[in-house]
C-alpha cells in the first residue's frame, strides 16, 4: 500500500493529487527550508494547479515514476504549490521562468537555492529527453553535479537572477501618452484575424478584457470597426468548439486559430469574465446571441459550478477516466442512435462526421472523435427541434464519467463571478441573478474574512485560510459596486469603500502610488511586485483604477481619481510600450477620458415607476455611468458617502426624480422614462 507523503494534510486538490507520489513533497513552509539549510540541498520547486492537463501528464510521466522519485529525493528538497492557492509565490517564479526562458505556463519548474533564489526554470518536462532537451533522468543527476562542483557559481547565478528580478519591480514614473487609446486600438486591429475573430493566431485565448477595451473605444471614438473586430469574435467563439454546446460554458483557449480545438479545462474566471462581455456587446448591439451566450454561461456556473451555499467552485478538469476531451466529444452513432429522425438535422448542424475532427494528443488514437461546433448560428431557444436534442445529449452524457472538479472557493475568482451575475441582472432585468451574487457575497463575508474582518483568499472543506492578494480585494471592491448597483443596497458601496480603505492602508507603495500584489502583513517573498499586465486573469492594479473613478464619480470625491492617475502614472513606460496588453488599465483611463454619466435617482425603492426608470438606464451601453439610488430612509447616509447628492430631494412615498450629470455638472430633473430617454441619447 502506497505510504502518503506530507501533502496529505494539505487543502488543495492540487496537492492532494501528488500526496501519494514516491517523491518526497514538501507543502510551501519553512520545514522544507530549513531541511534544505540543514542538509545543503537545492529546492525543487514544482508549481502547478488540479485541472491543468500538462501537470497530469508530468506527474504520471515522472512524480509517480520510482526512477525519478529516487533521484529527486537524492538530489533536492521537492516543494509543490498550487498557483491558484498562493498566486504570490507563482507571480514571482512565473516571471523568472518568462525572464530565463522567453516562455512561461504550467506545470512551471523551478530550482532555486535553499533561500529561495532560483538558478534553473522551465515547465513541462518529459521524464526522458526529447528533440535535443534533457528530461528529468538527465536534469537531476546534471543539477547533482553542479551542486557539489560548482555550488558558488549556482548562487552568484541565482543572486544576479533575483536582482534582475528585483528591477523588474521597480516602476519610473511618467504619464500615459496622449494617444494611447488608439495606439491600443490600432495594436488590436494589426493582429485582428478578419477570418475568425480574435487576435494573433494559434493558441487563441479569449480575453475578454480585449473586448471591453474595444466596446469603450468604439463607443468613445465612432468606431465601427471596433465594434465589428468585438462582435465578430464573440460570435466566432460561439460558434466554435471552445464553447460547450451541449453543457455550455467555455472552455479555457483554442489550440488552433479557428476557436475549433480546445484545451478542454473550464475555469471559473473565464466564464464569469467571457459572460460580462457577452452581457455588454448585448447592450452594444442587441443582438440575441450574445444575451443568449451570457445567460447559457450562467446556466452552467450556478448548476455545475455553485455549492450549496451559493459560492462558486474554481475549475473542471479537460481529463475524464485519463483522456483528455473525453467527456466532452462525440462518435456520430451516438446522436444517431438518441434522436432517431432529428440525428440528420442535428449533426449536420453541429458539424458531425464519421471521421471525426479530435484526437486526444497523448493517448493517440484512431478512434476519433467530434468536438462539435456550428456553421451558421440558430437560436437554440426559439428552435424546439435543436432544444429537445441538445437536451437529449445533455441527459445522456451526464451519465459519463465526469471530470475532476476543483471545489476550493476563491475570493478573487468568485468576487469576478459576482460581477457577471450583478452585470446581468442589470442588463436582463433578472433578480435571480442578482439573488445568487447576494448570496456569493454574503459567503464570502461570512466564511472568507479573518478576525479583523481582513479578506482570506481561499475556502475549501469548512475551513478558510490563505491572506488575500490584491487580486481579491480589488476584485472583490468591483463586485461590491456593481451589486450596489444591481440592488441598491447601500451596504453593499459602505463595505466597497471600507475595502478600499484597507487595501489604500496594506497595498499601496507610497512611492509610487500603484499597488503591490502582496499587502505587508503577507509572508515576505524574494521580491514584492507590482504588476499591471492584464493576462487570462486582468491585474489588480488595472482593476483598481476602474474602481477608484467609479468611487469618484459616485462618492465626487475626487481624490480617488487623482489616486488612479498616479497608477497610470507609475505604470505609463509599460502602458506606452505595448498598450494592447494593458486592456483593462486603459478601460480606466477610458472612463477618466470620456464623457461619464452620474445618474442620482431621487425616491423609495417601492416607487411604482422605478423599475421603468431603470429599464431606461440599464437597457443602454453606457460604460462611463454610475447609478446611485437616494433612497428616502437613507438619506442622511447617502448625504455622508455622496455630498453632492445632498439637494436631491426625496419629496414622499410617490415622488421621483432623475438627475442627470456630466463630470459632476447635473441637468434640472426628469421624473418620467421618456424625459429620460430624451436626456441619455443626447
Amino acid at each position: 500500500m502506497k505510504k502518503p507523503n506530507r501533502l496529505i494534510n494539505e487543502k488543495s486538490p492540487y496537492l492532494l493529487q501528488h500526496a501519494y507520489n514516491p517523491v518526497d513533497w514538501y507543502p510551501w513552509g519553512n520545514e522544507a527550508f530549513d531541511k534544505a539549510k540543514n542538509e545543503n540541498k537545492p529546492v525543487f520547486l514544482s508549481i502547478g494547479y488540479s485541472t491543468c492537463h500538462w501537470c497530469h501528464v508530468m506527474e504520471k510521466e515522472s512524480f509517480e515514476d520510482a526512477e525519478v522519485a529516487a533521484l529527486m529525493n537524492d538530489c533536492f528538497v521537492s516543494v509543490k504549490v498550487d498557483r491558484e492557492e498562493r498566486p504570490d509565490i507563482d507571480n514571482i517564479y512565473m516571471t523568472v521562468c518568462q525572464m530565463l526562458t522567453q516562455s512561461g505556463g504550467w506545470p512551471m519548474t523551478i530550482i532555486m537555492t535553499p533561500d529561495k533564489k532560483p538558478f534553473f526554470a522551465g515547465t513541462y518536462i518529459p521524464k526522458n529527453g526529447k528533440y535535443g532537451r534533457p528530461g528529468m533522468t538527465e536534469l537531476i543527476p546534471r543539477v547533482k553535479e553542479l551542486w557539489e562542483t560548482r555550488q558558488q557559481d549556482l548562487i552568484k547565478s541565482a543572486e544576479d537572477i533575483t536582482s534582475a528580478l528585483t528591477d523588474v519591480s521597480v516602476n519610473s514614473p511618467g504619464k500615459p501618452d496622449n494617444n494611447i487609446l488608439e495606439k491600443a486600438f490600432n495594436d488590436f486591429a494589426a493582429r485582428y484575424d478578419s477570418e475568425k475573430g480574435g487576435f494573433g493566431s494559434a493558441p487563441k485565448f479569449p480575453t475578454p478584457h480585449n473586448l471591453y477595451f474595444l466596446l469603450r473605444y468604439a463607443k468613445q471614438a465612432g468606431s465601427k470597426e471596433a465594434y465589428s473586430m468585438c462582435f465578430h469574435t464573440l460570435t466566432e467563439m460561439r460558434k466554435g468548439g471552445i464553447y460547450d454546446h451541449i453543457g455550455y460554458g467555455f472552455h479555457r483557449y483554442s489550440t488552433d486559430s479557428q476557436w475549433l480545438v480546445p484545451h478542454f479545462e473550464k475555469m471559473l474566471y473565464d466564464q464569469a469574465l467571457i459572460s460580462i462581455a457577452y452581457t455588454e456587446a448585448y447592450l452594444a448591439s442587441k443582438d440575441d446571441l450574445f444575451k443568449q451566450t451570457s445567460e447559457e454561461i450562467i446556466e452552467y456556473v450556478l448548476r455545475d459550478m455553485t455549492s450549496p451555499e451559493g459560492a462558486f467552485y474554481s475549475a473542471e478538469d479537460a481529463d475524464s477516466e485519463g483522456v483528455e476531451g473525453k467527456f466532452y466529444t462525440w462518435k456520430k452513432d451516438e446522436p444517431e442512435s438518441l434522436l432517431g429522425n432529428d440525428a440528420d438535422y442535428f449533426i449536420k448542424y453541429y458539424n458531425i462526421s464519421e471521421d471525426g475532427n479530435w484526437t486526444d494528443p497523448v493517448h493517440g488514437t484512431s478512434d476519433r472523435t467530434n468536438i462539435l461546433h456550428i456553421t451558421e448560428y440558430e437560436n437554440n431557444k426559439s428552435n424546439d427541434k435543436l432544444y429537445i436534442a441538445r437536451k437529449k445529449l445533455f441527459e445522456h452524457r451526464e451519465q459519463r464519467v465526469h471530470p475532476y472538479k476543483d471545489d476550493k472557493v476563491l475570493t478573487d475568482w468568485n468576487a469576478l463571478m459576482i460581477s457577471a451575475l450583478a452585470q446581468a441582472a442589470q442588463a436582463f432585468d433578472n433578480s435571480a441573478y442578482a439573488a445568487a451574487a447576494e448570496k456569493a457575497t454574503g459567503f464570502i463575508l461570512t466564511h472568507l474574512t479573518g478576525n479583523e474582518g481582513e479578506l482570506l483568499h481561499r475556502y475549501r472543506n469548512g475551513e478558510a485560510g490563505l491572506p488575500a492578494h490584491l487580486d481579491d480585494y480589488a476584485f472583490f471592491i468591483t463586485a461590491l459596486i456593481d451589486l450596489y448597483e444591481a440592488t441598491f443596497d447601500i451596504k453593499y458601496l459602505q463595505l466597497a469603500l471600507e475595502y478600499y480603505e484597507y487595501t489604500y492602508k496594506h497595498f499601496r507603495d507610497k512611492d509610487t502610488g500603484a499597488f503591490f500584489f502582496t499587502s505587508d502583513n503577507n509572508e515576505e517573498l524574494i521580491a514584492r511586485r507590482k504588476d499591471i499586465y492584464d493576462g487570462a486573469i486582468p491585474s489588480g492594479n488595472s482593476a483598481m483604477i476602474l474602481n477608484m473613478v467609479r468611487l469618484s464619480r459616485l462618492t465626487g470625491d475626487s481624490q480617488f481619481e487623482d489616486d488612479a492617475v498616479k497608477i497610470t502614472e507609475a505604470f505609463a513606460d509599460s502602458l506606452n510600450a505595448a498598450p494592447s496588453a494593458y486592456s483593462l488599465a486603459l478601460t480606466g483611463i477610458s472612463f477618466m477620458q470620456g464623457t461619464s454619466f452620474e445618474i442620482v435617482i431621487a425616491g423609495n425603492k417601492d416607487n411604482p415607476d422605478l423599475p421603468d426608470i431603470l429599464k431606461t438606464i440599464r437597457s443602454k451601453f453606457i460604460p462611463g455611468k454610475v447609478v446611485l439610488l437616494k433612497d428616502g430612509p437613507q438619506t442622511e447616509l447617502y448625504n455622508s458617502i455622496a455630498p453632492y447628492t445632498k439637494e436631491f430631494s426625496v419629496e414622499g412615498q410617490n415622488s421621483l426624480k432623475v438627475y442627470v450629470c456630466k463630470n459632476y455638472k447635473c441637468s434640472l430633473p426628469v421624473s418620467t422614462s421618456e424625459e429620460l430617454k430624451e436626456l441619455l441619447n443626447k
